[in-house]
């Protein structure tokens, strides 16, 4: 007899067929349902120890789903699916009591690992969820499932929150959708960027200060800690602020009080800190240059913002997203990018990230002429050789590798001063150039394959192995690694 039973239900056939496979031979017991109505006639007789359901169905979705079953049976682990996945669908998943949230498509041995976690888990069991509509996050890719399955989970909390990422991922965003989703969404956010504000005047920026504490104080004038009083404060750069005032924030933190400059009594405040940094803040710890005591105190939960090179699948949504929104700004219609502007596009860098892109969808719809943007439509720096991984592994059976290279760079035996990927850059539009001269056509249906195997090999090989880990160093799910390694004919890995 099985050890637990699983119900199933999702309009979609095939995932139903993938799921009762998957469980069962793992010795759980699967019962499948189209539907909500027929998963709901089932519970009049019998009841699953956990329920995975997808979030769009006809009929009664899985949200109507899960807030009716939480009402009636409130101690069922439910696991929520979807191939639609973004941070409101997240949020209100854990809202409605969610157990977990689980964007497709799936690794099926974690699904299997998360059935055995839910039904362990102690009956009455509840996951609080935020009273407020989610903040605006975008994006589909894998790395950022886990920032919105982050929210979800913070969104009763009032913990603090590290933020760590690149410049330009949007850290303030994820700080407004964690203070959005959270018990304080109707106190104030109060945003600081750390690195914006003279040292002088730091102190006075964050505490406030009495009158005629110095020179120009002519009234009293509460600090950024009193105006967030009840709600959050964003601390941006959090690695810039210098040291003798890191001090004073970490008894802040410890104490709930402070003075104002130049006052004598104390202030008492109840604030949630959500700090933000691009720099490594225990390198910077290390380097005594940040205190280890308020690192630890910040560093209660973090959260770790992809890059947009983390997440290539998402810019052609992210393009959409800022193209219309620059529209509405410039009261014009919403320019479209051409799938060869697209792909050229995800091939990309993107060294300011969202940010860069964002300003990009400005110049466009005030700089390309027609409706649809074209390649000549891109901005210069836009127009660059797309950005392809080093050590590719294409072949270049008809040219010299030395002469293609600039004089200074070497090859061989000798002492390369030069990084990598001069190399290869140039390597790569000597091959493409005498391909095109000789007339040959579909090269990205030459090389990417190429691309593809050589860094599927390397990533296997610097993860022992491991296809999950290696997955997510690539940027795709585990599924979709499984995939190309058999559509690229590397079974041997």
């Amino acid at each position: 007899m099985s050890e637990l039973t699983v119900w199933v239900v999702d309009d979609d056939e095939s995932i139903r067929w993938v799921l009762d496979k998957a469980l069962s031979r793992a010795g759980i017991a699967v019962r499948s349902f189209p539907g909500s109505a027929e998963l709901l006639d089932a519970f009049d007789s019998d009841a699953p120890d956990v329920l995975i359901s997808d979030i769009r169905m006809p009929g009664i979705d899985g949200l109507a789903l899960l807030e009716r079953l939480r009402g009636e049976r409130p101690g069922l682990p439910i696991i929520i699916t979807t191939a639609h996945s973004d941070l409101d669908a997240a949020v209100m998943a854990y809202r409605g009591g969610a157990f977990e949230y689980l964007p497709k498509p799936f690794d099926v041995d974690a699904v299997v690992a998360l059935v055995r976690r839910a039904a362990r888990k102690p009956k009455g069991a509840e996951d609080a969820a935020p009273p407020n509509e989610p903040a605006t996050l975008i994006g589909e890719a894998p790395a950022m499932q886990e920032v919105f399955r982050a929210v979800g989970r913070l969104a009763s909390s009032q913990i603090n929150v590290l933020i760590t990422g690149e410049t330009g991922v949007g850290k303030e965003l994820v700080a407004r959708a964690l203070h959005t989703n959270s018990p304080r969404a109707s106190r104030p956010f109060i945003a600081v960027n750390t690195a914006a504000i003279p040292k002088d005047l730091m102190e006075s920026e964050f505490f406030g200060h009495e009158r005629g504490a110095f020179t120009g104080a002519q009234t009293q004038r509460k600090g950024r800690f009193e105006q967030a009083d009840g709600g959050t404060l964003f601390l941006d750069e959090i690695g810039d602020m210098p040291h003798d005032l890191q001090t004073r924030l970490l008894r802040v933190l410890s104490d709930g009080e402070f003075y104002r400059v130049g006052g004598t009594a104390p202030v008492k405040v109840d604030v949630r800190v959500i700090a933000a940094t691009h720099q490594d803040l225990e390198a910077a710890v290390r380097a005594h240059r940040f205190r280890e005591d308020l690192f630890h105190r910040l560093n209660v939960i973090r959260v770790r913002v992809p890059s947009v090179r983390e997440r290539r699948d998402d810019i052609p949504l992210l393009f959409k997203h800022f193209l219309a929104q620059a529209a509405r700004e410039l009261k014009t219609p919403a320019k479209r990018a051409r799938p060869e502007v697209i792909t050229h596009l995800q091939s990309l860098d993107w060294p300011g990230n969202v940010r860069q892109i964002e300003n990009a969808c400005r110049w466009l719809t005030v700089m390309a002429p027609g409706r649809d943007i074209h390649m000549a439509d891109l901005p210069p720096e836009l127009k660059s050789h797309p950005v392809i991984p080093a050590q590719a592994g294409i072949q270049l059976p008809e040219v010299d590798a030395r002469r293609s290279l600039p004089p200074s760079a070497s090859v061989g035996g000798g002492h390369d001063e030069n990084p990598p990927h001069a190399e290869w850059h140039t390597l790569l539009r000597q091959w493409a150039e005498l391909k095109l001269r000789a007339g040959q056509n579909d090269l990205l249906g030459e090389a990417l394959p190429e691309f593809e195997r050589t860094l599927i090999r390397i990533a296997l090989t610097e993860c022992g192995g491991q296809r999950q880990e290696a997955a997510r160093r690539l940027g795709w799910g585990r599924n979709t690694l499984t995939r190309k390694i058999k559509e690229l004919g590397l079974d041997d890995l």
